[in-house]
């Protein structure tokens, strides 16, 4: 049953209430709240709505807690939206019961093996899992077998690999009585910029294999003509940032065991770790090579799993130097730690073990196999739209779009006003300046990942044509002024406050040499 009632009168109110003169007298004055703020109302009913957020001093007052959380989440609303950032590889989405788990598992300090044994074998797992998916070596002698670690990302991971690549070499050439202050490490000039700082950072010399503007990645001859007695070993990339390609860790491999060379090899598999075994399985490039002797991936990337996981697997113990672990007791348990940090969360790990054992090689190969599809139709989209596709299709490289426009005097924009106007639209689609040697060449990428649906795609095919005719109405000069615009109020690059003075315009880096743009991962 629905009930009315009538709205009293004001007067109706005072009689009610049965006021006293002066109150009555007082409800005519404007009233403003008190200091002493109850939160009685609504958030934006408060004080703390109509000031500003603290942003450089803690304040010498608490805050009511639901006023936290909305500022707070207010704030955020500000970011881009996560779902039409095509510019990053890490993940975006996962299922609701992976995230209740990775909640339930915040309090937890995963280094803590004494009070979370649990959580320590479930990383254990996830080792052996990912091991065995690179057909890691499993033999009876526990020092024959390979060995592994969680870490907070493939940055991490690269580093342990650099570090247990560097000091092995060291101490062979101590033991041959050689010298060992010149160290190298061999790459391509298409690596993601934690392989320059793992160099730069562990005082090792960079030997790079440029790309051309017809290759964009590292040629084996080239690779292996670069070998030398300094050389700690050789990154080969499974999925380059740039273009996805895979680059032919085989060939490389193979003229290293021809000429007698055991050189090490690390591959990075930070995006392509957990693509190729489920859509090429038999591209070899895993420790079916002799030569490989570690590899990275990142769980947070084609490992479906929240930011803040990587894995790094060696062949063996033999490849892992002993003086770099460390068995320590701590919190009531004897352990042993290769990181570059200590404390970190267990969230993470638990989110790629749910994922592991929840999709299967099935699921995982079902992910894979959509993705692979959504990107080669959004190729061939573009090609129709008159594009240059430089990234490979049907399984040949990740699944990723990495385009460029047509050569054409007339035209008046180029890659990065493409990019500037998809931004307005909501779409994040990077533009970069290629690796070195490359003459110059822009691109755009596209990184497909499993939230990507063949319906969102439609709608970013259709965003780029609207875009493409929008600028092909404006002059150089309105083009030009509206970037600087764009730039200036809608990229955040444009006002960013993050970058110290004293740091800017480096010169030690690729960037800083070459202008090559660092794509990101």
């Amino acid at each position: 049953m629905v009930h009315l009632t009538i709205i009293p009168k004001e007067d109706e109110i005072r009689d009610g209430l049965d006021l006293p003169l002066t109150s009555a007298l007082k409800m005519v004055h404007l009233q403003l709240a008190d200091d002493e703020d109850r939160l009685t109302t609504s958030v934006y009913g408060s004080k703390f709505a109509a000031a500003d957020l603290p942003r450089h001093e803690m304040p010498d007052e608490e805050m009511p807690k639901e006023v936290a959380y909305r500022m707070i989440k207010d704030e955020l609303s500000l970011d881009g939206n996560p779902l039409l950032n095509l510019a990053s590889f890490v993940t975006t989405y996962m299922e609701e019961e992976a995230e209740k788990l990775m909640t339930e598992a915040l309090p937890k300090n995963f280094i803590d093996y004494e009070e979370y044994p649990q959580t320590a074998d479930i990383q254990n797992r996830c080792v052996s899992m990912i091991g065995r998916l690179f057909n890691a070596p499993v033999k009876d002698a526990e020092a024959s077998s390979a060995v592994g670690t969680s870490s907070v990302g493939s940055s991490e991971a690269i580093m342990l690999a650099v570090l247990a690549m560097k000091k092995r070499w060291k101490n062979k050439r101590i033991a041959e009585g050689k010298p060992y202050d010149k160290p190298n490490l061999i790459m391509s000039s298409a690596v993601q910029v934690c392989w320059e700082k793992a160099t730069r950072y562990f005082e090792v010399e960079e030997k790079f294999v440029y790309c051309t503007p017809e290759r964009y990645v590292i040629d084996p001859k080239e690779t292996a003509d670069l070998v030398d007695e300094n050389t700690i070993g050789i990154c080969c990339i499974l999925g380059t940032t740039y273009t996805g390609e895979y680059e032919d860790v085989k060939a490389v491999n193979d003229l290293l065991v021809e000429r007698g060379l055991n050189t090490p090899i690390h591959v990075d598999a930070a995006s392509g770790g957990f693509v190729v075994p489920f859509v090429v399985p038999d591209l070899e490039w895993d420790f079916r090579l002799e030569n490989v002797v570690s590899i990275n991936v990142s769980g947070h990337k084609y490992g479906l799993v929240y930011p803040g996981v990587g894995w790094v697997v060696w062949r063996s113990a033999e490849y892992l130097p002993q003086e770099l672990v460390f068995n320590i007791n701590y919190l009531g348990a004897d352990q042993a730690s290769f990181t570059l940090n200590f404390s970190k969360g267990a969230s993470q790990v638990i989110g790629q073990y749910y994922q592991l054992i929840r999709l299967g090689k099935h699921g995982y190969r079902a992910i894979m196999s959509n993705l692979t599809r959504t990107a080669d139709y959004l190729a061939e989209s573009l090609a129709a739209l008159g594009f240059i596709i430089m990234s490979k299709k049907s399984g040949q490289g990740l699944p990723l779009v990495a385009f460029r426009l047509q050569e054409d005097p007339d035209r008046v924009y180029d890659e990065f006003a493409l990019a500037h106007q998809l931004r307005v639209r909501g779409w994040i689609v990077p533009a970069y300046t290629m690796a070195p040697k490359t003459e110059g060449l822009r691109l755009l990428r596209i990184v497909v990942r499993e939230d990507f649906s063949r319906n969102r795609c439609d709608g970013l095919i259709s965003d780029i044509r609207s875009c493409q005719g929008i600028l092909e109405q404006m002059d150089k000069e309105s083009i030009k002024k509206q970037q600087e615009f764009i730039h200036k109020h809608h990229v955040i690059s444009g006002k960013a406050s993050h970058n110290h003075p004293k740091y800017r315009k480096e010169k030690h880096s690729l960037q800083g040499k070459t202008g090559k743009t660092h794509s990101i991962c």
